[in-house]
């Protein structure tokens, strides 16, 4: 390695970096898709717990005994996504026939406007019938398959929501079981590595949630006032995809002013189109900034990237995962350059 000049000795170097870490990483990847029933609530857990800290805190500073504010933090959850689950699916019930009605006259309305290039959106909106009949009689020779998945997932969300039972109750104890795991002399640090990141998944749970909750009220009073058919709907599809950022936003975007377009015609679908971006130019500029100023913001790429690999690994879920789990990279990333990128004068300061 003595013959080799410097740069070639330090790409070298780089590159069994690089090749290590990509093995790794694809190693964990490939662990966590074997053992994802137990993996995948453990992470939705950690989301929860990052998300409802905040409460089980409050109800602690008032008095609330640590395991009993754990409880009704959980019930409260329950309560609430299942409220929010509930008002969501009926939206999309009441308003889903309209809606796919809508669609398929946008198709057709595109087709005329582009000819032989609109074909086949024009085809595609004829035989949907016949598309999703077909997945239902695969889907019917599949039942006990289709069983089973279900089971797994109602599993999969018992045990989550137990996770967030006992890491809100034993948060305490898990940081001393992390000091204790900790090689001599780093305990400092792992905690405050592993805090960095945690606080990074809570900003963005509790910042996203806030921005889904803005974004689908004013884009569903922009469609209510437009007389747009399926509006409740199309707002809480809003919500649904704002946690997948920005290709969520681009759907339920997307089929808003086609709805619009199909409906109430092309002025109307221009003043939707203009609502969709407002409140999108108002995300990126008002609210991500104020809301999610504290916690680590990533580049567009970044994101786009982690929701790539994400769906290619774990397909919905992994897109829905994939964020989260990046900002927590982001936040070790920034906690260790803080600790150890200052260069080795940092450590003859005084």
């Amino acid at each position: 390695m003595q013959l080799l000049p410097e740069p070639v000795r330090r790409l070298a170097a780089w590159c069994a970096v690089v090749l290590l870490v990509s093995g790794v990483v694809w190693i964990v990847a490939r662990l966590c898709g074997q053992f994802r029933t137990a993996v995948v609530p453990v992470l939705l857990a950690l989301l929860g717990t990052a998300l409802l800290g905040p409460l089980h805190r409050w109800l602690m500073r008032v008095g609330v005994h640590r395991s009993l504010a754990a409880g009704i933090t959980c019930v409260a959850v329950v309560t609430v996504v299942g409220g929010a689950v509930y008002i969501v699916v009926t939206a999309l019930i009441d308003t889903g026939d309209q809606i796919l009605a809508s669609l398929k006259r946008a198709a057709k309305s595109l087709g005329r406007y582009f000819g032989a290039a609109g074909t086949s959106l024009d085809d595609l909106a004829s035989h949907a019938r016949e598309l999703v009949g077909k997945f239902a009689g695969t889907a019917a020779s599949n039942v006990i398959s289709g069983v089973s998945v279900v089971a797994e997932s109602l599993a999969m969300a018992v045990l989550a929501l137990l996770l967030v039972f006992f890491f809100l109750r034993d948060s305490d104890r898990a940081v001393g079981l992390l000091r204790s795991l900790a090689p001599h002399g780093g305990a400092d640090a792992l905690e405050a590595t592993a805090r960095r990141a945690f606080q990074a998944v809570e900003g963005f749970m509790r910042g996203t949630t806030v921005i889904a909750f803005i974004d689908a009220t004013l884009i569903t009073v922009g469609l209510l006032v437009l007389h747009v058919p399926g509006a409740i709907g199309l707002g809480a599809l809003v919500f649904v995809g704002a946690y997948i950022p920005y290709l969520g936003a681009f759907i339920s975007g997307a089929v808003a002013v086609l709805v619009a377009l199909a409906d109430r015609g092309l002025v109307i679908a221009l003043w939707a189109l203009g609502v969709v971006v407002a409140v999108q130019v108002l995300d990126g500029h008002v609210l991500q900034p104020v809301v999610q100023s504290r916690t680590v913001r990533m580049h567009p790429a970044a994101v786009l990237l982690a929701l790539t690999a994400g769906a290619s690994v774990a397909g919905i879920l992994g897109m829905l995962l994939a964020v989260p789990v990046t900002a927590a990279a982001f936040g070790v990333a920034h906690e260790l350059r803080a600790r150890y990128g200052r260069g080795p004068q940092a450590s003859q300061e005084p």
